[in-house]
């Protein structure tokens, strides 16, 4: 391994491969390494959903159309591995028992169409698939036609949104295919974890690993994820992010009574969740145990996984959003399982045949580095030579390639998107942007 290189990336999760790629094979720019302490995809990258996209929330359109992009950039790489990283597009769906949800969907979809989520449609009576229709937003308001169609969900749904440019993919043959091409086209892999930052004359000097090893580079792109805060601070950078720890569970669905209507099924309502009443009695007694009891958020999902034959779901449910400590292998709640599927059971009633069963479930997950505001941050940064390409929250595997053409285009000085700004570490020195942060909700954008 030389001891210089042109480009330097820290992080070999998807946005640090992604960013490779498209430095390497796009933009033919060679002496290119990627240094990480694990394999790639070895932190959060490989422990989320895999699914994607384009619906997210203003102000402006600028999340939409890096994802819209971002959807665009995946599409091409489904065409170009015959289909290896199995991109699929059965959108997700959502469902409420509140009639004064199916409104503020009239206004949400309305919203997401002007900034380009796709046209709006709505319908009491059907069809309720529309032939070519491969963006948009559907909205069915006739409780009697969604059963007829969708019989597994409760009876007291009133609406469902079917977003239709969402789906999922394989991110670990996505990973695999990213490393082969980088690793054909000249990128090198160097397993170190970085201990310092060399900066002299606030421009990029050296990276330092903890084997010893010194590579001296003019250009710096941290894709850390999780790590971002601590590499930053090498910097002598206090970025504007935190971490917070998002649980999953995997679970194989023996009695086949999760459909798999869609890539993504949503129950909206938040939801007090069913317990017995000895559960009750003795969650009540203590107070670590006494928030079980009380309402929790709406948004709790799953993901038809495996295959019809061997069915699995993969549940999640962002309930907890405390900033936390970033951890490698991290401690999940032992009730995190449990309480998905009792909220899941909300949304399929049938569930309640696993009541008792999250033992069975595997639960891993990982930390989500993001702003307050849940937007990325891509671009230069205050030192020459450092760019950044990170805090992509829980969209990550979905906005990789958007995200690392990005930062890219301002690598080797392309012309950049309008988008581009809203992504830009310089945004909060913007008096506008910081009102706008008074009142942003973190969960923004977030399911």
């Amino acid at each position: 391994m030389s001891n210089s290189a042109h480009i330097l990336i820290l992080g070999a999760g998807i946005a640090g491969l992604a960013t490779a790629y498209h430095l390497a094979v796009k933009h033919n720019l060679k002496d290119i390494v990627v240094v990480d302490e694990r394999e790639p995809l070895g932190l959060t990258s490989s422990r989320g959903t895999m699914a994607y996209r384009n619906l997210f929330p203003g102000p402006g359109d600028a999340m939409v159309r890096l994802l819209n992009r971002s959807i665009d950039l995946l599409q091409e790489i489904d065409v170009a591995t015959k289909h290896a990283i199995q991109l699929s597009q059965n959108g997700y769906m959502y469902f409420t028992a509140r009639e004064a949800q199916i409104e503020k969907w009239r206004e949400l979809a309305r919203d997401a169409e002007q900034r380009g989520v796709g046209k709006f449609r709505e319908t009491t009576s059907g069809p309720i698939t529309h032939a070519g229709a491969v963006d948009g937003i559907d909205l069915l308001t006739n409780p009697d036609l969604i059963h007829q169609h969708y019989p597994r969900v409760t009876r007291d749904v009133v609406a469902m949104l079917h977003v239709r440019r969402c789906g999922a993919f394989d991110v670990f043959a996505l990973g695999e295919w990213l490393v082969s091409q980088a690793r054909t086209h000249g990128v090198k892999f160097l397993r170190d974890r970085v201990e310092k930052i060399s900066v002299r004359g606030n421009r990029i000097e050296s990276v330092h690993g903890a084997s010893g090893a010194e590579i001296s580079t003019d250009t710096l792109i941290l894709a850390a994820g999780p790590l971002l805060p601590d590499i930053a601070r090498m910097l002598g950078i206090k970025l504007p992010v935190y971490n917070e720890l998002h649980a999953k569970m995997t679970m194989r669905d023996s009695a086949r009574v999760f459909p798999r209507y869609a890539d993504l099924l949503l129950w909206n309502d938040p939801q007090e969740l069913e317990w017995s009443e000895t559960e009750r009695s003795e969650f009540t007694a203590a107070d670590a145990t006494r928030w079980l009891l009380a309402a929790f958020p709406g948004g709790v999902h799953f993901l038809p996984k495996g295959t019809p034959e061997d069915p699995k779901i993969m549940g999640l449910w962002t309930y907890d959003m405390r900033p936390s400590k970033f951890q490698a292998e991290p401690m999940f709640d032992t009730r995190a399982a449990e309480i998905i599927l009792r909220g899941l059971a909300r949304m399929i009633p049938e569930a309640r045949v696993y009541f008792g069963r999250g033992r069975e479930a595997f639960v891993d997950g990982g930390s989500y580095c993001k702003t307050r505001e849940n937007r990325p941050l891509i671009g230069p940064l205050p030192i020459q030579g450092a760019y950044i390409c990170g805090a992509l929250s829980g969209f990550g595997v979905m906005a990789s390639q958007g995200a690392a053409e990005l930062v890219s285009a301002h690598v080797v000085g392309a012309a950049l998107p309008a988008y581009a700004r809203w992504f830009l570490l310089s945004r909060y020195q913007d008096a506008e942007y910081r009102a706008l942060l008074a009142n942003w909700d973190a969960r923004s954008g977030q399911l």
